[in-house]
């Protein structure tokens, strides 16, 4: 078996490096990847490490069929590559704004909803039961009025997907805070309620509340406003609307990457349970039930759907760029306003990153995966994640690779599970115990000064930014940044739904805007050394350190 792993590693190279055309440096970084990890196998006992890469290589992700372009403007920098597995949306650098506070996410929400005339698309974990999540219930309900007693009704459409598991918990809970939405406009509003496939029979029945959330959740957060598109990892709820650190970008008029997510949450709506105005659930017809019905019949149905979106969506931007710079008769700029597009050339582009495990689409991981990869030597990567649980993959590329990494975790007191009753409680101290571990095979490679882990903290606050800020050697600012719903960890890429995008910059105010972002979250944390593990709060039980190996798949 080794010697046939040892014949095989060879040709997942070379169909990775099938993936990425014209990138000459690759083929040596990982070579030298593959040597590093190979030195270092036996003693940190992890897989080969040619299978390290193995998910790059899955058959459902689109191939790259021909070299970057190089006769457009875009063609430029150097993550085009991308475009070969998701659509391409090119925008101006002035439509894109980076936000920093939970107040400042809230009200632009209220506010967007409040000015809404044909769609409000939300995807969320969960939607919150306090007054302030009432408070955005009443918008959506005052925005539908107008709809229907404007001099000229609009076709307002609400579409609001939420997970079936969170969102069912308790007897107050989102369902039961959209009900009136739906009960009053049948016709205009929709929930849909995703309930994983890997959660049926006697697993359903014997799993309760909360702990039914571990097997698998949608976890996507996307609010869309017509044309205007908010991509976070905020949920709809009080405290990320007052003291829980997160990310938000927002994207003013972008037709295109509205329409995108508007389809893909649709998609994703279809395969979902419908609720109903009595509180029951409904599948869309024609669907496999999510749960009792054939579950490889779903989940290929499920991939089918999403899939189409995210081809079609890529056919699409691939014939607007070839009409807008391959065409025989290019328009100018000026010409480009005269007929009416007065959109400024594009200096920034987006990339959706979908990764749902469960339907075998696996793109997010690819991607994140291979920019870990190519990071070279000299390059800063700024990753943060509030639940450090780092994939096997993604702690060797980060252990193995040659780009300096500062990780920005959350400390104990600002981890969102502190306090907890019940076993809930614990978790914190399972992340404790999990970054311990992690700092110890960093010093035990002599990776000290290339791999840094940095502890937020902030009175009052919990912390659950995620994402990450790549910074070219010799640069001083970003030029690419990833935002969204995913984590980093096992949950991320194997149970849940998760959408995030990348955005690369040429422009130099946004790429500003991407390092001030990452300095304010910094400098609210303090470099981890062995004193930090020290400290009193720092000391985990026998009893959590056992049990952590054993369930770190599930959070």
């Amino acid at each position: 078996m080794a010697a046939a792993a040892a014949a095989a590693g060879p040709v997942f190279w070379r169909r990775l490096l099938g993936l990425l055309p014209g990138r000459p440096g690759l083929a040596a970084l990982l070579g030298r990847l593959s040597d590093r990890l190979g030195r270092n196998r036996d003693r940190r006992r992890r897989r080969a490490p040619w299978l390290l890469l193995a998910p790059l290589l899955s058959p459902a992700v689109p191939q790259v069929t021909s070299p970057p372009c190089c006769l457009c403007p875009e063609g430029v920098h150097r993550f085009q590559w991308i475009r070969n597995l998701v659509p391409e949306f090119g925008v101006s650098s002035s439509h894109v704004k980076v936000l920093s506070s939970p107040a400042e996410f809230f009200e632009l929400m209220k506010g967007q909803i409040k000015t809404a005339r044909r769609r409000v698309v939300m995807a969320s974990l969960y939607l919150g039961t306090g007054p302030l999540e009432q408070e955005l219930v009443d918008c959506l309900e005052s925005t539908l009025e107008k709809s229907l007693q404007a001099k000229f009704p609009s076709d307002l459409k609400v579409s609001i997907l939420l997970d079936f598991t969170r969102g069912s918990r308790g007897r107050k809970n989102s369902r039961t805070m959209l009900l009136p939405l739906l009960q009053r406009f049948p016709e205009q509003v929709r929930v849909s309620l995703f309930h994983t496939p890997n959660l049926r029979g006697l697993l359903r029945l014997l799993m309760p509340e909360r702990f039914n959330e571990t097997i698998g959740l949608q976890h996507i957060k996307v609010y869309l406003f017509d044309n205007n598109v908010i991509l976070s990892g905020a949920n709809l709820s009080d405290s990320y609307f007052t003291n829980r650190q997160d990310r938000y970008v927002f994207l003013q008029d972008c037709p295109e990457v509205a329409d995108f997510f508007s389809e893909l949450v649709d998609a994703v709506g279809d395969v979902s349970l419908q609720l109903q105005g009595d509180d029951t659930v409904q599948v869309v017809e024609g669907m496999v039930h999510p749960y009792e019905g054939d579950r490889a019949a779903y989940c290929e149905a499920a991939n089918k759907r999403v899939m189409d979106v995210i081809n079609s969506a890529r056919t699409r931007q691939q014939l607007l760029h070839t009409q807008t710079f391959h065409s025989d008769s290019l328009l100018t700029q000026e010409d480009a306003a005269a007929a009416g597009d007065r959109r400024p050339a594009p200096d920034t582009w987006i990339y959706p990153l979908i990764q749902m495990k469960p339907f075998e689409i696996q793109i997010d991981e690819i991607i994140t995966e291979t920019l870990l990869t190519e990071a070279e030597r000299g390059a800063r990567i700024y990753l943060t994640t509030g639940y450090f649980n780092l994939t096997q993959a993604y702690m060797d590329l980060v252990l193995g690779t040659r780009a300096e990494y500062q990780i920005l975790l959350a400390s104990p007191e600002v981890n969102g599970f502190f306090g907890a009753k019940g076993v809930a409680g614990a978790i914190p101290a399972a992340y404790v115990h999990i970054e311990r571990q992690f700092y110890r095979e960093v010093c035990s490679l002599g990776q000290q000064e290339r791999v840094q882990l940095q502890e937020y903290w902030r009175r009052g606050w919990t912390f659950h930014a995620k994402g990450l800020w790549l910074y070219l050697a010799g640069s001083s600012l970003p030029c690419l940044t990833l935002i969204g719903s995913p984590n980093f960890g096992y949950r991320s890429v194997h149970r849940d739904l998760e959408a995030q995008i990348a955005i690369v910059t040429e422009n130099r105010a946004l790429q500003q805007q991407l390092h001030q972002e990452q300095e304010q979250l910094y400098l609210r944390s303090g470099v981890v050394s062995s004193a930090t593990f020290e400290q009193p709060s720092r000391k985990v039980k026998l009893w959590v350190k056992m049990v952590t190996p054993l369930i770190k798949n599930f959070f």
